[in-house]
């Protein structure tokens, strides 16, 4: 093999980038990992948004993927400053009434909370919990035969509905409400096949460690990664945007943790028109719109279990969240949208001045839309919390252009690299035995546009490196 420069070069420094880095760097391979920003992170960046003094994470700010990934398990990132805090409970659900439904950390706790649909609740997601160390390994990634067929083909049986049939299980509106506002994580109408998969995963994921948030922020976990990347010999450069691969040092492979339609822009030149057809049809997503709060004191929810949440799902009733999904999917926005809030600051006293606090939250819109969704946002979270917002202070949004313009892998806004489809499961971006290779021998793509998709978790990246570290450096026995 020829001397390069480096061995393998990294675009793009998110989880699923940092995570690549990683994976070739501790198989010996000098690695160069490249960041078009000034600092490192993707979707896990934290900055004042509002005012002095108040953190706020500027994408993903709670996290059960990464708290629960097995292989950011397997780092030592606690040595590199990271550490989580888990709120008692996960996600909270307020309703009209003024009760609320939610999923304490423990699977017990949260059944006898749900009263009639106690033992249905803990029916679904009980065996998602007990059976997670055999599922992870085969849902995590690519398209391959599982190593756990009848578990997977358990868990499938279920994962394979509508969250909306899932819904029929229950009969309060409680019950119904709190599996639908995890299931909405979907970003699809929660009638389409395959929605109840997101819900199992995520709500599964309550019970198994919470969902926690990350100490001083979501940077945190990027520094983490980043320090032990380069402990193992990495080198990190900022402030480089990749235009196209003439600019790149000389390497044996690139790997992309980009869009589909940047890779295109970047490096269509090298690729087959058979391959550049079937990138184009790649679908993307709704989009966002999110705010970030400053707020003099905590938000006042009616009910008390909101208080005890990092996460708050508002939307009331299963009818008016499928009505608000369906609604954005079709391409309008919705007038009561779905809104998913975060308050990590009740939790992390690092993240506002004494006495202050934050809040973040975002609903889903159509891709690309320009619509300011910040009074009918605040209107949401005021119906469940009166008096919200007397107690902002500072507030800073972004809709679904500004969200690509801070990270153009988000286009139109779409935060999870691409539909959520059926069809884009595992054929994401292209159906291929290896999703990531593309036609070009060399140029692989890592990003959440890849198996298993988006979240906080570096599997895509993982996956990419052992495949270039198979293709390319001969290294086929890699332990899973």
């Amino acid at each position: 093999m020829n001397k390069k420069d480096f061995d393998a070069i990294v675009v793009g420094s998110g989880p699923n980038g940092l995570s690549a880095a990683i994976t070739l760097q501790r198989e010996g391979l000098s690695v160069l990992l490249l960041e078009a920003k000034d600092t490192i992170g993707g979707g896990m960046r934290t900055e004042e948004l509002t005012l002095p003094g108040f953190k706020h994470d500027v994408c993903s700010a709670i996290h059960p993927m990464a708290a629960d990934s097995g292989f950011f398990q397997s780092l030592p990132l606690h040595d590199f400053g990271l550490e989580y805090i888990t709120p008692p409970v996960a996600f909270a659900h307020p309703l009209e009434d003024g009760t609320a439904g939610a999923a304490y950390n423990s699977l017990e706790e949260t059944a006898q909370s749900l009263g009639e649909d106690g033992k249905a609740y803990k029916s679904l997601l009980e065996p998602v919990i007990q059976h997670w160390r055999y599922l992870e390994p085969d849902l995590l990634a690519p398209l391959h035969f599982p190593k756990h067929f009848f578990t997977l083909a358990r868990f499938g049986s279920n994962a394979i509905k509508s969250a909306n049939t899932i819904a029929k299980r229950f009969h309060t509106q409680k019950a119904k409400a709190l599996w639908t506002g995890v299931a909405a994580h979907s970003a699809l109408p929660l009638n389409y096949a395959g929605t109840a998969a997101v819900g199992l995963v995520l709500g599964s994921a309550a019970h198994r460690g919470g969902w926690p948030l990350a100490k001083g922020g979501s940077q945190s976990i990027a520094r983490a990664l980043a320090g032990y990347f380069v402990s193992l010999g990495g080198k990190i450069e900022t402030g480089v945007y990749v235009k196209s691969l003439q600019q790149l040092p000389s390497c044996h492979a690139v790997l992309f943790d980009v869009s589909p339609r940047q890779l295109l822009h970047i490096s269509g030149n090298y690729f087959s028109e058979s391959y550049k057809r079937k990138i184009t049809r790649y679908k993307y997503g709704v989009g966002v719109f999110k705010i970030d709060w400053a707020l003099d004191a905590p938000i006042p929810f009616t009910a008390k279990e909101c208080s005890l949440a990092g996460t708050v799902h508002i939307g009331n009733s299963l009818k008016e969240i499928s009505l608000s999904e369906k609604t954005t999917w079709e391409g309008s926005e919705a007038t009561a949208p779905f809104v998913l809030l975060a308050q990590q600051s009740l939790f992390d006293d690092s993240r506002a001045p004494q006495g202050k606090h934050t809040a973040w939250a975002y609903c889903h819109v159509p891709n690309g839309s320009n619509k300011d969704m910040t009074a009918v946002i605040e209107k949401q979270v005021e119906r469940f919390a009166p008096g919200f917002r007397e107690r902002i202070i500072g507030r800073h949004t972004m809709n679904t252009q500004q969200m690509e313009e801070y990270n153009p892998n988000y286009i139109g806004g779409d935060i999870v690299g691409g539909a959520n489809t059926i069809g884009q499961l595992f054929a994401r971006p292209v159906l291929k035995y290896s999703p990531y290779r593309t036609s070009a021998k060399g140029i692989y793509i890592c990003s959440a546009s890849t198996p298993p998709g988006g979240g906080v978790h570096g599997f895509c990246g993982y996956h990419a490196a052992r495949r270039v570290l198979s293709d390319i450096f001969s290294k086929r026995e890699l332990p899973a």
